[in-house]
């Protein structure tokens, strides 16, 4: 009973650590990365759809995304849905391909970004901690309805908290990569 809680408690917070990976995908660092505009969705025949879906994003040059549109005809659906997003991008096009030049980073965008990291970093941490507490509060339950006893239930917790552990300081670790890698110039 304990092992099938642990289990499933690990599962969510390997999902929590995933959800903060995509996040920190699509933050803009320095150098243009395909991810950064992956998920981006784009108005498809009124069908709000992942850019990836609708095109093929490379990075030929350190600073360059090139988006090759697999139907040329929705080129300006595409421009439109990278002007409408939060990426403070301008896109041009040859008519075949859209064309992303990703600018240097300023110092204090550099700073606004981190900051941004850290907060999302805190909400996975928030999240891994709730989930800590279901499973716990989960334990408790088995124990005072005897299912499991009082010794099954401290092995838990304490096999709980290193599951713990392990994921805050995966996040630690994901946050101080992104840092690193925003902060370099």
């Amino acid at each position: 009973m304990v092992k099938e809680v642990l289990q499933d408690t690990e599962t969510k917070m390997k999902g929590a650590d995933k959800a903060l990976e995509e996040t920190l995908a699509t933050l803009r660092t320095g150098r243009a990365s395909p991810t950064l505009v992956e998920r981006l969705t784009v108005d498809y025949y009124d069908v709000p759809t992942p850019l990836m879906q609708l095109a093929t994003i490379s990075a030929p040059e350190p600073r360059l995304l090139a988006i090759k549109p697999f139907d040329p005809t929705s080129i300006k659906t595409i421009e439109k849905g990278i002007l409408a997003s939060d990426l403070g991008l301008t896109p041009s096009n040859d008519g075949k391909i859209i064309r992303l030049v990703i600018p240097p980073l300023t110092e204090d965008r550099r700073k606004e970004l981190v900051k941004i990291v850290h907060h999302r970093a805190e909400e996975t941490r928030i999240a891994v901690r709730n989930i800590r507490r279901d499973a716990h509060n989960d334990l408790r339950e088995f124990e005072k309805e005897k299912v499991i006893s009082e010794d099954d239930l401290k092995r838990g917790e304490e096999d709980l908290q290193k599951l713990t552990d392990r994921h805050i300081e995966m996040v630690d670790k994901a946050v101080e990569r992104k840092q690193k890698e925003i902060m370099e110039v």
